[in-house]
């Protein structure tokens, strides 16, 4: 089975997205490397910290999807040079450098994860 590398998955990751909303935190995701999808979200991690599915998102456009309805039939779907933006609900970033993981199962490729470390923005 063919693997790709955390490296190049890091390539998605907006940098200086990750920030605080009125609900929790967000950041941003921008797919340059190839158009694909995922039939599960592993849950987010937030400094090790597992992130609850049904309080994680994903937005594409003007559709919310939570990572816990995530399926084969209602695909995380990251379509080339367009932007999702992730956002947690209930969980408020501390100052500081933070590392937050994301992983998802992809037919014909299997588990992908990767992370990436960022500051939140307006520090």
């Amino acid at each position: 089975m063919v693997t790709v590398p955390a490296f190049i998955l890091r390539r998605l990751y907006v940098k200086q997205s990750l920030r605080n909303n009125e609900r929790g935190f967000e950041f941003r995701l921008m797919n340059r490397l190839g158009s694909g999808y995922a039939y599960r979200l592993l849950p987010l991690t937030v400094d090790g910290l597992e992130m609850p599915a049904e309080r994680s998102f994903f937005t594409l456009g003007e559709s919310e999807t939570s990572f816990a309805d995530v399926s084969e039939e209602n695909t995380f779907t990251l379509t080339m040079n367009k932007s999702i933006t992730v956002r947690v609900d209930g969980t408020t970033l501390e100052p500081g450098p933070r590392k937050i993981g994301m992983g998802f199962v992809v037919p014909g490729l299997g588990t992908l994860k990767f992370d990436f470390t960022d500051v939140v923005a307006g520090e």
